[in-house]
């Protein structure tokens, strides 16, 4: 009896971390290039129940028989594994402004990332929502630059072009003044000149990456250290895109439901367990 309640409340703190892991998805459904997280459980080992005989054989004729037959198997509830990222593209929001960039890189064994530098070090990021500090540099809202291939990329407000292969090219008769390019329009090119190449990172293992805030992601030594992209599909860069959350709401919402029914029966086993207990030191010991 006991067993049982010890079995139905570990359901309950299953769906306990199911519900957090799905309330964050949906709290982040909004945030670009939010990327969902997915909660893995694993099950105790079950149990061979038989039942017992006090010698434990019978004699026939023929032979003898087991008086423990196997009834069946008694599970013993289950524990939390693990919370691990997916990675799927999401889809493609056309923004029209030159400072948003995204990642296609659909079909690709990982998936690609940019790469910011923080004051903790190189992060890693999805989200390519930038904008132009005082100084010119292409940063993250927080301020953090974005990295070419040459260091952070300085660039004018109407000034620069990012081709999909993450090439940045600014127009050669207006430089890189961030002030330049303030009352120019993105279809007045002359004699445009290459400045840099948006950094594209990935590591080895993308699913022990570990999630950190504003969409930044910090390599492990499970994950292996951040290394250039190598995909027999390069992926392409994308100007005036965002890369939408990849979160499924419909399927959030249902295993929403899901998680809270299987918590009530979890909850309801234990209740029901209690109340034999009681009966049982209360009635059948007199």
């Amino acid at each position: 009896m006991l067993r049982g309640m010890y079995t139905g409340s570990s359901g309950m703190i299953m769906n306990q971390y199911r519900m957090d892991v799905i309330s964050n998805n949906l709290a982040n459904v909004d945030k670009t290039g939010f990327k969902e997280d997915e909660a893995i459980f694993k099950s105790f080992p079950e149990m061979v129940l038989h039942r017992t005989r006090e010698d434990g054989l019978g004699s026939v004729p023929t032979g003898s028989f087991d008086l423990a037959p196997v009834i069946g198997k008694l599970g013993l509830g289950s524990e939390f594994h693990e919370s691990f990222t997916r990675f799927e593209q999401g889809a493609a929001k056309q923004t029209g402004n030159p400072m948003d960039l995204m990642i296609d890189d659909r079909g690709n064994e990982k998936p690609g990332f940019f790469v910011v530098r923080t004051d903790k070090g190189d992060r890693l990021m999805r989200g390519g929502s930038f904008i132009l500090d005082r100084e010119g540099f292409l940063v993250t809202p927080d301020g953090f630059p974005l990295m070419g291939e040459n260091g952070p990329i300085k660039v004018a407000r109407f000034n620069f072009m990012v081709k999909e292969n993450g090439e940045v090219w600014i127009n050669q008769a207006l430089g890189n003044d961030p002030k330049a390019g303030a009352n120019e329009t993105s279809n007045r090119w002359e004699n445009p000149v290459l400045l840099d190449k948006i950094q594209l990172k990935t590591v080895e293992f993308p699913r022990e990456l570990k999630k950190e805030g504003n969409g930044f992601y910090a390599d492990t030594p499970e994950s292996g250290p951040i290394v250039p992209v190598q995909d027999r599909n390069e992926p392409t860069f994308l100007q005036g895109y965002l890369e939408a959350s990849n979160v499924n709401i419909v399927r959030e919402m249902v295993q929403m439901i899901e998680v809270q029914r299987q918590y009530e029966a979890n909850q309801k086993s234990v209740t029901t367990h209690d109340q034999l207990l009681g009966r049982l030191i209360n009635e059948v010991s007199r």
